[in-house]
């Protein structure tokens, strides 16, 4: 299987793009800054209440590294990874991707940010029910290319699909729609999903909220392995104290802050 980390070709105008140059070496790819936010500030509304939730957020992930951010309910975890991955704008504050600026961008330039450079993972999956499992993590592909595209090189892209389908242990669910699979089958397959781009980077807002202590392990040691063995950068947020620790590093909301990185 290809490795998650390759050349995506040129962007299109006004997105950032990956490196062009070789993998840099471990030594370096340490200190190398992937995604990083500068004061970062949001505010929701309510009636004619404001609703503080981020207070200018800063923060920093390295090239390679496994972070989780935790934090009680309502510190701002899920709205700072929203912003991180542009689906959201903040009030204030910057957003940089390989040191473009990323929370200004038009909203198609956002799009192929997301389809072709961020992987995502949500809580509540999101497959599309009148889809099979295959066809599901095939989406991100037929989003991206045009239907005489994706038809000339439909073979290449499922046969794709199925080797992550195989990586993350659904080989023998292929032709199962997300009705049919338990909740630790239907994260699976967004992972599988979440990788058909080969992202640089893996963006999951609480991963295993919804799944059973034994399930919420092995998507766990799905992403370990992802990290380890693919360096693929990934930020996780996660109400779950003993995932976190499991992860290089922990940054930590309290009121919309960041306390100790």
């Amino acid at each position: 299987m290809s490795s998650v980390r390759t050349d995506h070709g040129t962007p299109a105008q006004g997105s950032p793009g990956p490196h062009q140059q070789n993998k840099p070496a471990p030594a370096e790819a340490e200190t190398t800054v992937l995604l990083s936010a500068i004061g970062l500030e949001k505010t929701y509304h309510k009636d004619k209440v404001a609703i503080p939730v981020l207070r200018g957020v800063n923060l920093e992930v390295r090239e390679g590294e496994f972070l989780s951010i935790v934090g009680q309910s309502g510190s701002g975890k899920s709205t700072l990874l929203h912003l991180l991955a542009t689906l959201d704008q903040p009030d204030a504050g910057e957003i940089y991707f390989e040191g473009n600026q990323i929370d200004c961008l038009p909203a198609a330039s956002r799009d192929i940010l997301r389809n072709r450079y961020f992987g995502m993972i949500f809580q509540f999956y999101h497959l599309l029910p009148e889809l099979t499992t295959l066809e599901n993590v095939l989406v991100p592909t037929m989003i991206q290319l045009s239907l005489f595209q994706y038809w000339f090189s439909s073979s290449g892209h499922r046969a794709r699909a199925r080797q992550l389908l195989e990586m993350v242990g659904l080989s023998h669910r292929l032709k199962h729609r997300p009705q049919e699979l338990s909740g630790g089958e239907m994260q699976r397959a967004a992972i599988a999903r979440s990788l058909m781009s080969k992202p640089q980077i893996l963006l999951a807002d609480e991963p295993t909220g919804n799944l059973d202590q034994e399930a919420s392990q092995e998507i766990m040691e799905i992403m370990r392995t992802l990290n380890q063995q693919r360096n693929l950068t990934i930020v996780m947020v996660t109400h779950d104290h003993l995932l976190a620790r499991q992860t290089d590093r922990i940054v930590r909301l309290v009121e919309g802050r960041v306390e100790g990185i």
